[in-house]
Order: structure tokens, then C-alpha cells, then sequence
């Protein structure tokens, strides 16, 4: 499953020192250069706990995991200019690369998905890596309900705080 990340799940994951699960579930993934540009922003304006993403990120490191990727197609850039202006430049071009690329967009923001969703963009977000995570063996419920309460101390407006209600039975 080959996925785009936005700022919001990156934050989620960032912020309680738990990034590497998105490379434990997907191997590697991919965000926009305007995700990777706000990220740094956030960095630059203290949020310490992106600190080491950068090495993380191809090209910049050779053993990136996160492929930084630009729009590259006139149809994803039209496709990106667009999208309305509420939305974050990230959103978008993540949008438009998901939707020309066939992949799966993973986003917390209510507006990213509502979008995402009237173009027939797939979508997950941290709750959904969560789940996966158990699904996968990769941590059982309580360690993966522990790192969404994290979250939500971190500030994500969670609609669940215990994973099973989401989980397969």
C-alpha cells in the first residue's frame, strides 16, 4: 500500500516519538514538498519533536524512509491551484499527488477528508494507522490505546479514545 502523509499524521506520530510506525506499516512513505516545507516551519518555530525528520526524508538522507516528492504532472498542478484556499498548501498538493498517483492519502484534518473524499481520494489517518498497527501485530490495543491518549494529550481531537471501538471483531 503505497501512501501520501500530511503534516496532521506526521505531527500526531512526531509528537509522541512514535514517527517510525508509519515506516513499520508502510516500509516507506510519501509527502509533498509543501508537507516537508511545513514541517520544517514548524521546527523552526519550536516544535522539537520533528527534530530528526529531516534525516528521515530522500533525497536529503540516503537512508530516508519519507520520499519528498513535488508536483510534477501539468494535471496535478492544475489540480492543485484548484483546490479552495481554506485548505493548506500541503493538503493540496498531497491531494492532487494521491489522486494522479493512485495513492492513499493519510490525513486527520475534517476539511482535507471532506475534499478528498468528493474527488474519490482514499483516506486513513492516525486513528486508522493505529488499528492497523494492532491488525498487524506490530502492538497490541492497550499499547496502541496508549499512544492515541498521547496524542490526545498532544492536542488531536480524537472522535474514539479507546481503538477497539474501530477494530474488527
Amino acid at each position: 500500500m503505497t501512501v501520501i502523509v500530511n503534516t496532521t499524521v506526521i505531527s500526531n506520530f512526531a509528537a509522541i516519538g512514535q514517527v517510525d510506525i508509519l515506516r513499520r506499516l508502510f516500509g516507506s512513505v510519501t509527502i509533498a514538498m509543501e508537507v516537508y516545507d511545513e514541517v520544517m516551519a514548524g521546527l523552526d518555530e519550536g516544535y522539537e519533536f520533528y527534530s530528526g525528520l529531516r534525516e528521515c526524508c530522500a533525497p536529503f538522507s540516503e537512508q530516508g524512509w519519507i520520499r519528498v516528492v513535488c508536483l510534477h504532472t501539468d494535471d496535478e498542478i492544475r489540480m492543485f491551484e484548484r483546490f479552495p484556499a481554506s485548505l493548506h498548501r500541503g493538503e493540496a498538493a498531497s491531494m492532487a499527488i494521491a489522486y494522479h498517483r493512485g495513492l492513499i492519502f493519510l490525513t486527520d484534518d475534517r476539511a482535507a477528508r471532506k475534499a478528498a473524499r468528493r474527488h474519490g481520494i482514499p483516506i486513513s489517518g492516525s486513528l486508522g494507522c493505529l488499528v492497523a498497527c494492532v491488525e498487524r501485530g506490530l502492538a497490541d490495543a492497550d499499547q496502541a490505546n496508549s499512544w492515541l491518549n498521547r496524542m490526545i494529550e498532544q492536542g488531536f481531537r480524537s472522535p474514539v479514545r479507546d481503538l477497539r471501538e474501530l477494530m474488527k471483531s
